[in-house]
């Protein structure tokens, strides 16, 4: 009975939080459309809910920088609203599906703003945001195994655990949310550029076409580096369940040329989005995104997940030649000893 009561639990839990997952996005919506509504020349476009004057001053707000304005929707709707879900659930589960989903809704806020340029190369772009957003989704609810909150970032889980209660749920604004508005609005400004940038018109060219060869290259590798790790856990969890001893370290396919191959796609994508902007000519600092956010990964993010691969006492020898032997990023020949 207690078994079942705690299935039941499970699955109540599972409903809700992808009720939850499904429904957070609606009030950004609704909010984004009230900005759209700033164009509208009817009399009552700022008769909404926020009063004419709020919104007459986020009107002149979004003409000047429609950039302001995804900033704002972001920190109101995402830093403030998934914080306290995370408060109220112990879990910052949430950030990690719309890590994925946020630059589509950030592609679509730019491409149907009532000042955007439309053009192919924007046909192009929504399109492999598309294909690069289903990708990562499928690859992150698989490894979830299709739960919806049962984990948070381990990452996360680890800061959390370092610091008391009350510390961590004002770190934990800066840390998770606030650092990922951060990363996501910078990562997507060559989306702005496409839409927005003067010469965005212009018909497609040379860069379009690298730019569009670095994006399914980098999606291309990301997908099969992902698949190859996940059929390695999943071999690994056959032989734990047959008693057998499970493989201390993942050396083939892509993986036997870099360490990280999956983050080597998701940098070749972010590149091929940068190089959009150039493109479209637009200004240079819609390209830093890239720089800041990679930096991070390359110099933080990569070293947690090798330090996290030397924890298990068993692997730490395995891992260590691992890591004098193959590239930590890029692909390239295997070091013999």
């Amino acid at each position: 009975d207690s078994i079942n009561s705690a299935m039941g639990v499970n699955r109540l839990r599972n409903v809700i939080n992808l009720v939850l997952l499904c429904t957070v996005p609606i009030p950004a919506v609704y909010a984004a459309m009230m900005v759209y509504n700033c164009y509208n020349s009817s009399e009552a476009r700022f008769k909404l809910a926020f009063g004419e004057d709020i919104m007459q001053t986020v009107c002149e707000m979004d003409a000047a920088s429609p950039i302001t304005t995804v900033n704002l929707i972001f920190f109101i709707f995402v830093d403030v609203a998934f914080w306290f879900i995370a408060i109220i659930q112990r879990s910052t589960w949430l950030i990690d599906p719309y890590w994925t989903f946020i630059p589509v809704f950030i592609a679509h806020f730019y491409r149907a703003h009532p000042k955007a340029i439309q053009s192919a190369r924007g046909d192009v772009c929504i399109i492999l945001v598309y294909l690069w957003a289903t990708r990562l989704t499928h690859n992150y609810f698989r490894r979830e195994g299709w739960q919806f909150g049962e984990r948070e970032d381990w990452r996360f889980t680890n800061y959390r655990n370092s610091m008391s209660d009350a510390v961590w749920i004002f770190a934990s604004f800066v840390m998770v949310y606030v650092s990922q508005q951060a990363m996501l609005v910078g990562l997507t400004l060559p989306l702005y550029s496409v839409h927005f940038s003067p010469s965005s018109h212009h018909p497609l060219g040379p860069l379009d076409v690298l730019a569009t060869a670095f994006c399914l290259l980098g999606i291309w590798i990301a997908f099969v580096a992902d698949n190859q790790l996940y059929s390695y856990v999943q071999r690994n969890q056959s032989l734990r369940a047959m008693g057998k001893s499970p493989k201390l370290v993942l050396r083939t396919g892509l993986w036997a040329y870099s360490r990280h191959p999956n983050h080597f796609g998701e940098a070749l994508w972010w590149i091929g989005l940068a190089i959009f902007s150039v493109a479209s000519g637009g200004p240079v600092w819609a390209t830093l995104g890239f720089v800041v956010n990679h930096s991070c990964d390359w110099f933080v993010t990569l070293h947690l997940i090798e330090g996290r691969m030397l924890e298990r006492k068993e692997r730490v020898a395995a891992y260590q030649k691992y890591q004098r032997e193959t590239s930590l990023l890029v692909p390239m020949p295997r070091r013999f000893e």
